[in-house]
């Protein structure tokens, strides 16, 4: 944006000497690494343009001071990306990635070796950015891959994004650049530092601290975290001729002042890329930033257009994914937590260790059996491993400790005092029920949860308190709960718990799926709430039903019928499901008919990688409520494929037999239609 006319000759001359200055040392600094001057240098120069920009109105976009943050924005607009933004196919051997080779050159007609352009996985978030006359217009994220978020508040607050980009005249183009906003390793743990000193706690994982970072309303929260980016390719391009491989043009993206990865590499023929992807695994531990793997594309532009894409990924490149991380640590203790339905849990607190992108100070060891098989006791050595979002896990016992403390399954609750029982072979459990707080905060916990009734603000620390209290006694009390008594509990203020109490009320009006959910029957999810309110129509018949009636139900085999008919026998539950209709709460009725009449009959769905709008059991759900089967593989018998993201396999084979398969946005529409 121009200076305006009416500002004095000089001041104009001084501002845009100002704004060359600082985008100069700016890059050199964040871009660089070569900082010229000091960082008290730096802030008098900013110090001064800003000084110029508020006396005489000559602020504009493009200016190095709109970095700092602006006033929050009342929420995000919808931005729908002319090129999808896909993800990649996953490789997690050597074999499937020459089987990926073999493909391609199959498809490409091409006999020899291909020319790919390697580079590192950066575990990050991907972004959008727009620049039209070589300023930068908008940001937005990635979302589902068809529609984001409008961010361009935030991603001007983040260095390693120039506002204007350098190099020759851009007067008249529009360009779309794609790359990874990402927490570095230094900056992360510069961050967790000072959230220490001053906030008493630290962020977990520096991938989801991003995220979260480029999705605040409030842009100068953004601009607190030490962001970076690296760019990647380029999207839409008018108005400019472009290069013929994508190693060109990652030099055309660090001409116009962007940050791209140094670690890239040229390859010939998958050996050559195999060797890169086993040199840069090697490397990893030393990288100032987390990855999860290697990229690897087609370096020709125009072999990349031949070969296209799929529903969900293009043909041209693929994700060779990193194998699990592994790191040491000492066990300090075992402590059990009991879980909603009473199960005692064993769970290893660890010495903090930072793997697989995330710090771990404790992991559940799952039962009795396992600690056996590790032959693990307090005070040794363990091997924690953990890759992407997996939970983390301890595989084996590396170094026994000097003093070791046997493990054993406490004979009375930790948690009420109640007598611990063995269920099944190797599953310890607590039948006291509600009347052990542990059990009682879990189902209160679960009762509001999002799938269930859907009580945003009701978090674990004021659960524990109402509970702990004796203020809430079974979830039919939170319907009794007044703003006044809420606002009494501790970081619980006045606007707080009003807007608890709205959504408390908003809440007794639901669906009898989410019902049958938030009772917390055994075993009774998403996908079976659904088929059973399906079959049933109303709570009342579903309760009367028999075993052998429940087991019409698609998905209801003996054993789930058996606890759907043991929580309906139990006077207790009975009580409660009375108490919360006096409450208020009420659902309509669902259509009722046989299987063979719903939109989905007959139809067999397979859903592989995740979904972002959706869990995989709600999705599942749908399905099953529509009258579709759910598959956990594909076959020649499948009816359609939906493709989330990380999708491995399946989709593979799904492409292979033909199959139909829809994305996330395409599964979203079909489900509105059906």
């Amino acid at each position: 944006m121009s200076i305006p006319d009416d500002a004095p000759a000089s001041v104009r001359r001084e501002v845009d000497s100002l704004r060359e200055q600082i985008e100069f040392h700016n890059r050199q600094y964040h871009t660089l690494d070569r900082p010229r001057i000091t960082d008290a240098e730096f802030d008098a120069l900013l110090a001064k343009l800003e000084e110029l920009e508020t006396r005489y109105g000559l602020q504009s976009p493009d200016s190095p001071t709109q970095r700092v943050g602006s006033e929050p924005l009342p929420g995000f607009v919808e931005v729908r990306h002319e090129i999808p933004m896909l993800s990649l196919e996953k490789a997690f051997s050597e074999e499937e990635f020459v089987q990926f080779e073999t493909r391609t050159l199959k498809r490409a007609g091409i006999e020899g070796a291909i020319e790919y352009c390697c580079e590192p996985k950066v575990d990050g978030v991907a972004v959008s950015l727009v620049y039209r006359d070589g300023v930068l217009e908008r940001g937005a994220t990635r979302g589902d891959g068809v529609n984001g978020e409008d961010i361009t508040h935030n991603v001007r607050t983040i260095h390693d994004i120039p506002l204007r980009l350098e190099g020759s005249d851009l007067t008249g183009t529009r360009i779309e650049i794609r790359g990874e906003v990402f927490l570095g390793k230094q900056g992360f743990a510069a961050l967790n530092e000072r959230a220490r000193e001053e906030e008493d706690r630290t962020y977990v994982n520096p991938r989801n601290t991003a995220a979260g970072a480029i999705r605040q309303l409030d842009s100068r929260n953004t601009a607190r975290l030490p962001l970076q980016m690296y760019c990647y390719s380029l999207g839409v391009a008018e108005g400019l001729d472009l290069p013929e491989t994508l190693f060109e043009t990652f030099d055309l993206l660090d001409q116009w002042g962007l940050k791209t990865n140094a670690d890239r590499q040229l390859c010939t023929g998958a050996d050559a890329c195999l060797e890169y992807c086993r040199r840069l695994l090697e490397k990893r531990p030393d990288l100032d930033y987390e990855i999860d793997g290697a990229v690897i594309k087609i370096n020709r532009l125009d072999l990349q257009r031949e070969l296209g894409q799929t529903a969900r990924s293009p043909r041209w490149a693929i994700a060779w994914k990193f194998p699990a991380e592994e790191k040491s640590a000492k066990v300090l203790a075992v402590d059990f937590q009991v879980g909603r339905m009473g199960t005692i849990t064993p769970v290893a607190r660890l010495e903090p260790v930072f793997v697989g992108g995330v710090t771990v100070s404790n992991t559940s060891l799952h039962n009795m059996d396992e600690i056996e098989r590790l032959g693990l006791c307090v005070g040794d050595t363990v091997i924690v491993r953990r890759a992407g979002d997996v939970i983390p896990q301890i595989v084996q016992v590396i170094e026994q400790g000097d003093e070791r403390g046997e493990v054993e399954m406490p004979k009375a609750c930790p948690a009420c005092n109640s007598p611990v029982e063995l269920d099944g072979d190797i599953q310890y459990r607590c039948n006291a029920g509600l009347i052990c707080p542990a059990q009682r905060r879990q189902s209160v916990g679960h009762f509001a949860s999002r799938t269930a009734m859907d009580i945003e603000g009701l978090g674990e620390k004021l659960i524990e308190q109402l509970v702990d209290s004796g203020t809430v006694k079974n979830v039919a009390d939170l319907y009794r709960l007044s703003a006044e008594e809420l606002a009494a509990f501790e970081r619980m203020g006045p606007k707080s718990a009003e807007n608890l109490v709205s959504a408390i009320e908003k809440s007794r009006n639901t669906s009898l799926p989410r019902f049958l959910i938030a009772l917390g029957i055994r075993e009774v999810g998403d996908a079976t709430a659904a088929a059973l309110a399906a079959h049933f129509g109303d709570l009342e018949p579903l309760m009367n039903a028999d075993a052998e009636a429940l087991q019409e139900v698609p998905d209801v085999g003996e054993v789930v019928a058996r606890h759907i008919r043991e929580f309906f026998d139990n006077s207790e539950n009975l009580e409660l499901i009375t108490a919360l209709r006096e409450a208020g709460v009420n659902w309509p009725a669902e259509e009722t008919g046989t299987r063979d009449s719903l939109p989905l009959a007959g139809q067999t769905f397979v859903l592989t990688g995740t979904l972002e709008r959706l869990t995989r059991n709600e999705a599942k759900a749908k399905l099953v409520a529509l009258g579709a089967k759910v598959a956990g593989s594909v076959s020649a018998r499948t009816s359609c494929v939906v493709a989330g993201e990380s999708a491995g396999s399946k989709l593979t084979k799904a492409e292979e037999l033909e199959i139909r398969i829809l994305n996330e946005q395409e599964f979203m529409d079909f489900l509105e239609r059906s």
